[in-house]
């Protein structure tokens, strides 16, 4: 009775889900098995070359450089997330959801004010060269701005309140006397955090990275408007073949490769984090 009325309270949204979501992706993702047409369009015929043209060198070098970036900027985001999270933590507790409003403020304005702001930062006359400017620098001005540095700082700076929230939860609710026993027992700052903080929060600390990661390397805004065309991401290749070249087959079975990466990565993510919480639960059982 009491499985039926929970599935009763789901269904609306398990039917809003399947219905704007899982549909769509996969009639998609299954013009991955279709050709294009001479003239653009879709052609109903069966085939594997799409996804065979996925791994041909020059997309696998993008999808590389892809994860290579968004793997540093999810290496970023973690540090300056776990960071601040440890911080917010260690403040007292009538600070903490003030400063936790203070690190979500930014998603309160709109993605693209956000990324449009850092061009405002970063070009050749922005706020960043006139404060070298009133500091004494009389160089020529530093290239801030189209370089794949500028790509990584936007998404670090757009998704670091994920690691941030991700990382703030398992921090505020570790029992301070573990540390407090740690510390007794002999050990220094740097080992009770090592051995003993670390540990016991790493599950948030991946699936902060996790999704900083998962976000940015299908990300086609920032690297289009910080990155300047120089160089392409997965995303903004999945983009040029659904709205420039008009090839949705080829753009569709591109973003089957994202997709199934992603999924991939989710789904370690959560085993990785059962794992340490039957670990964490089970030790002191064990013992």
């Amino acid at each position: 009775m009491r499985q039926a009325k929970s599935l009763a309270l789901m269904a609306p949204a398990l039917a809003w889900l399947f219905a704007l979501m899982v549909v769509p992706c996969a009639l998609i993702l299954a013009l991955a098995f279709f050709r294009r047409g001479i003239y653009g369009g879709v052609e109903y015929t069966f085939t594997l070359e799409n996804l065979a043209l996925v791994f041909d060198p020059l997309y696998a070098g993008i999808f590389l450089h892809s994860a290579r970036i968004a793997g540093l900027a999810a290496l970023i985001a973690v540090i300056l997330g776990y960071s601040a999270a440890y911080a917010i933590a260690s403040m007292p507790r009538r600070y903490q959801p003030a400063l936790l409003f203070i690190a979500v403020l930014p998603f309160w304005s709109n993605y693209l004010i956000r990324t449009y702001a850092w061009i405002v930062l970063l070009n050749r006359e922005g706020l960043i060269t006139q404060g070298l400017r009133v500091l004494g620098y009389e160089g020529e001005a530093p290239s801030l701005l189209y370089t794949e540095g500028a790509v990584i700082t936007g998404l670090v700076y757009n998704y670091l309140p994920f690691v941030i929230l991700a990382t703030y939860a398992p921090l505020a609710r570790l029992n301070p006397e573990i540390a407090e026993a740690s510390r007794d027992l002999g050990a220094s700052g740097w080992t009770t955090f090592r051995r003993v903080t670390l540990p016991l929060t790493l599950p948030g600390v991946v699936a902060g990275g996790v999704f900083v990661f998962v976000l940015s390397i299908g990300n086609f805004v920032t690297p289009a408007l910080l990155g300047g065309g120089q160089f392409q991401m997965i995303g903004n290749v999945v983009y040029a073949q659904f709205l420039t070249a008009n090839d949705w087959p080829f753009g569709a079975a591109l973003s089957m490769v994202l997709i199934a990466l992603m999924t991939g990565l989710l789904m370690l993510q959560t085993l990785a984090s059962d794992r340490a919480t039957g670990g964490a639960t089970g030790g002191p059982q064990d013992g």
